[in-house]
Order: structure tokens, then C-alpha cells, then sequence
């Protein structure tokens, strides 16, 4: 079979188009044919060395695919050949064959194509876990969100329309801001990508307490970082919730008199280690998921496709912040 995969530290020009023999799955897993992949965050710090998590070389990035059952390894009950399935995976996403574990499976909701079911887990995922378990969102908040117009950002523009929140989206241009206005948002600021000096800095935190009114974000989604972050923080409501989500535009410094003045929390969202070690919740929390789907209130956006061959420019797109919604790799 085919797979893209990573043999040394470095940007996506090091990956390979390697032919490698298939996997079989082992007990309590089963051989997926992936169908698509989308490309997220993680994968383009994976295969820097950059990540929390860093798999044995060689290995195929990718950590979200939807495919079909090819074969299913013994105790696995729920499943057979033949099922469209959808898994958060960590990585080997991006090859035409990979091995799940099926307690990491779910079925692909009638209807459901596989680019948008691989587009579903890690964002939404991420997003309803740190609007509802980090950030206790509530009807009538105002949420500030950073990067609103890539797949994470979309994703918290919709969920928390969904859960009755006013959405201040935050992105790097007007285009980006059309998008994230269709995707719900109630309104747009756009921020500078030139570095930011201090006078910038604080023109930029001015209309984002402009756009959140007067009382301020209760919840900043930030997943950005960088110098994107403290201006954030100075909007934010008494008592708000500042989630620390992703940080493509580097790791802020964070002045915590701020903390003080404003009796904020700043939280980690960290999706991964939570479906670890809460997989029950997890499960219901994806389940939530599916029935928003089905009811309209979720889409998720695929702006682009890419075959297998050329995953190594998707994932360049991603990193260079140039992804509107969801890049997705299809086999």
C-alpha cells in the first residue's frame, strides 16, 4: 500500500510517498481503507518534533480519517466488513490502509460524506469539550474567538451559536471574515498579521472590547496565541473564561495582573488526554455531536481536497495560517 510518511525532523518537504506493506489489526482493532483525512494542527508540529507525543520513525501523520472496514480483528463486536467508520487516531491517517483500535471508532451518520466525517472529531470534539467542560458556557455569553475561520474556529463559531451564545470573530482578513459571518458569527473584528508593536497591540484590544460590548468577552477561544492573545485577555469579561486552545502564532507571555483585575481563569483545552482519560464522556459528547449534524446546526467546512500524493502541501497550507475551514486528504 501507499502511505506518506516521515523519516526524519523537518516541514512537510521531508515526507515521503512510501510503498509499505499493510497492517493487520490485532485483537480489538480493525483494518480500516481510508477514504479521507484531514489535516489538523498537530500533524504540522509531529513531524518537527514539536508536539507532546512523538511516534517511533518512520510513521504516517495524520490523526482523523474516515474509511471502510476491510477487516476486523478478534473480540471486536459492533462492526462489520464493509461499515463506513470515522476515528481520531493520533497519527497514520495518511496512507491508503491503517489499523484502529474500534474503541476509537464511531459509524459515519447516514449521509455523511467521508471528507466532512473526517473533518468532525478533533475539531468539534475539541471545541464542544472546551465551551462545555472548560469554559461552562451558558445562553447569552459573548464569546471572543481567535482564528475563527480555520476548521477549530469554525466549529466554536457554530457550536456556540448553537448553544446560544453572541460570537465575536476574530480573523486575519476581510475573506476570512465572510466566511466565519456565513458560519453564524454576530460580528468580525480583523486583526493585523504584521507584527505588532505596542500602540497596535492596544488599538487591536480596543475593538475587541468595541465588538463584545460593555461588559466584555465571558469566553475568549484562542487559537492563535502569540501577540493575538494578551489584547484578547484585555476584553475579557469579570469572571471570564480565557481558553488556551492552540498557538500557530506562537506561545504568549501572559501578564497575570490581568488575572487579577479581571478575577478571570485562563484553562488549557487539551482534547486528546480529556477522550483518554474520560472516554465515556467522550462518547456522549460525540454522540451530542451527531445530532446537531443531523439537525443542521453543525457543518463542517471543507474548503479543499488534496490526494495523497500532495498531503505534504496541505499541511504546508495549514501551517502557513492560509486554511480556510477544513483540508482534507482524500485516498
Amino acid at each position: 500500500m501507499k502511505a506518506i510518511r516521515t523519516h526524519q525532523v523537518g516541514g512537510p518537504e521531508t515526507l515521503t510517498l512510501d510503498e509499505i506493506d499493510a497492517p493487520s489489526p490485532g485483537k480489538g482493532e480493525v483494518l480500516v481503507a481510508v477514504k479521507a483525512c484531514a489535516i489538523n494542527y498537530p500533524d504540522t508540529l509531529m513531524i518537527r518534533d514539536l508536539y507532546q507525543f512523538k511516534p517511533e520513525r518512520p510513521y504516517s501523520p495524520g490523526g482523523e480519517i474516515a474509511g471502510t472496514i476491510l477487516t476486523i480483528g478478534e473480540g471486536v463486536e459492533g462492526f462489520k466488513v464493509g461499515d463506513m467508520v470515522m476515528a481520531g487516531i493520533g497519527n497514520g491517517g495518511l496512507a491508503e490502509k491503517v489499523v484502529v483500535p474500534a474503541n476509537r471508532m464511531f459509524p459515519v451518520p447516514d449521509g455523511v460524506a467521508p471528507e466532512k466525517a473526517a473533518s468532525l472529531l478533533m475539531t468539534y470534539g475539541t471545541t464542544i469539550h472546551g465551551l462545555k467542560d472548560r469554559g461552562h458556557i451558558k445562553e447569552g455569553d459573548t464569546v471572543l474567538i481567535l482564528g475563527a475561520a480555520g476548521g477549530v474556529g469554525l466549529s466554536a463559531v457554530e457550536l456556540a451559536k448553537a448553544f446560544g451564545a453572541r460570537v465575536v470573530a476574530a480573523v486575519s482578513s476581510e475573506e476570512k471574515g465572510e466566511v466565519a459571518r456565513k458560519a453564524g458569527a454576530d460580528a468580525v473584528v480583523i486583526y493585523p498579521k504584521d507584527d505588532m508593536d505596542k500602540a497596535a497591540s492596544k488599538e487591536l484590544s480596543q475593538k475587541f472590547k468595541e465588538a463584545c460590548g460593555p461588559e466584555g468577552a465571558n469566553m475568549v477561544y484562542d487559537i492563535v496565541g502569540g501577540q493575538y492573545s494578551e489584547p484578547a485577555l484585555r476584553a475579557i469579561a469579570w469572571e471570564g473564561r480565557f481558553l488556551v486552545v492552540g498557538f500557530p502564532a506562537g506561545i504568549a507571555k501572559m501578564p497575570l495582573n490581568l488575572t487579577l483585575l479581571k478575577s478571570c481563569d485562563i484553562c488549557g483545552v487539551f482534547w486528546g488526554a480529556f477522550t483518554a482519560r474520560e472516554p465515556v464522556k467522550f462518547r456522549q459528547q460525540v454522540e451530542e455531536l451527531f445530532d446537531m449534524l443531523k439537525a443542521g446546526k453543525i457543518d463542517p467546512l471543507v474548503s479543499e481536497t488534496f490526494p495523497l500524493e500532495r498531503a505534504g502541501e496541505a499541511i504546508a497550507k495549514l501551517e502557513n495560517r492560509e486554511a480556510v475551514g477544513k483540508l482534507v486528504v482524500t485516498v
